[in-house]
């Protein structure tokens, strides 16, 4: 008898072959994941997407878009920048009728193929990534997923309808104010390396620093990880040069509060010896000592956004690639001032 095909074309036999196991085994992956090895799963996960199978149920519920259920994908739930835009999801996807399912993977080992089991076999209609992490190799895996819209992050080669703000031009209004402040040594503390916004926000600063004819001292130029203890050893790293900087920009909030704290164990007294601008604008800035100079995002819209995006998909409308822009705003509190003369 010959094996039904689902909606793609693709048979579990296609994806058994592609994987090299057995049906069996397919089929125990995909319904019980959890009696498989992790290297057997990713094996059947990467052929599903490699040769576009679906489980015919699954066709079913998506062709009447009856699960009515996202996937929020997150770098890492721990971090506080995400929960607003989280809310804004949420919100407006209960006033849809949709339920939202939180994937955190920042401990997996595959974060782009974590979910993809769950995506298979609960009938996820679409997925939103708060990061750059896909959950697909190449382009042409895509066409086999749900739909998808990324928010915060940008990355243009993926093609990927996206909500976020400028965040070069950001980065270049933030170093851009401590030099109207007469900031001339000029530090940044940069977010991980492959994250496409740290990419963007250093190139804000560094032509703001050679709008202004500054120079752009590689000493000045250090990486953090997002986190208080991060944004604190760069701290210190930077204030031990011979030449320490008057003023530090950083790429998040937590990190800013990281060299506060970091400035103040050393005696300075802030702003005063050091000024300091984050990004972000999280609760934390209004209540730090001093209270934060930051660059506002608006998180809440940003996650409204990008549900809305995804609904327009989910309803059969195209939706053109590319980026949505939000404003950002550079809110001016106590931890920047002009620098001792």
């Amino acid at each position: 008898m010959e094996e039904r095909r689902n909606d793609t074309g693709a048979t579990m036999k296609d994806v058994a072959n592609a994987a090299g196991v057995s049906t069996a085994t397919v089929s125990r992956t995909l319904m019980n994941p959890e009696k498989v090895s992790v290297q057997t799963r990713q094996k059947v996960e990467n052929a599903v997407l490699e040769v576009g199978y679906y489980p015919n149920n699954l066709s079913r519920g998506l062709k009447r878009n009856d699960s009515r259920t996202i996937l929020v994908i997150v770098p890492d739930i721990g971090d506080p920048f995400f929960t607003d835009i989280i809310v804004g999801i949420e919100e407006i996807a209960a006033q849809h009728g949709y339920l939202v399912l939180i994937g955190d993977c920042r401990y997996q080992h595959k974060p782009e193929h974590t979910f993809l089991n769950l995506i298979v076999t609960k009938q996820i209609d679409g997925m939103v990534l708060l990061g750059s992490n896909v959950p697909f190799d190449r382009p042409d895996e895509q066409r086999h997923l749900p739909p998808m819209v990324m928010a915060n992050e940008f990355a243009p080669e993926l093609e990927l309808p996206t909500v976020n703000i400028d965040n070069l031009t950001a980065a270049f209004n933030a170093t851009h104010y401590l030099q109207q402040l007469g900031h001339g040594r000029i530090a940044c503390i940069s977010g991980p390396e492959d994250l496409p916004l740290c990419q963007y926000r250093i190139e804000g600063y560094i032509q703001a620093m050679r709008r202004m004819g500054m120079p752009v001292r590689k000493e000045y130029l250090v990486r953090g990880d997002f986190t208080h203890e991060s944004g604190a050893a760069c701290a210190a790293q930077l204030l031990a040069l011979p030449e320490p900087p008057t003023a530090i920009f950083c790429h998040n909030d937590i990190m800013a509060i990281g060299v506060l704290w970091a400035a103040r164990q050393q005696g300075l007294t802030l702003p005063r010896d050091l000024s300091v601008v984050g990004f972000d604008d999280l609760p934390a800035a209004q209540y730090c000592s001093p209270t934060l100079t930051t660059i506002a995002q608006p998180r809440y819209e940003i996650g409204r956004h990008s549900f809305l995006l995804l609904l327009e998909q989910l309803q059969g409308r195209a939706v053109a690639k590319g980026s949505r822009l939000l404003d950002s705003d550079l809110i001016i509190r106590e931890s920047a001032c002009a620098p001792k003369s």
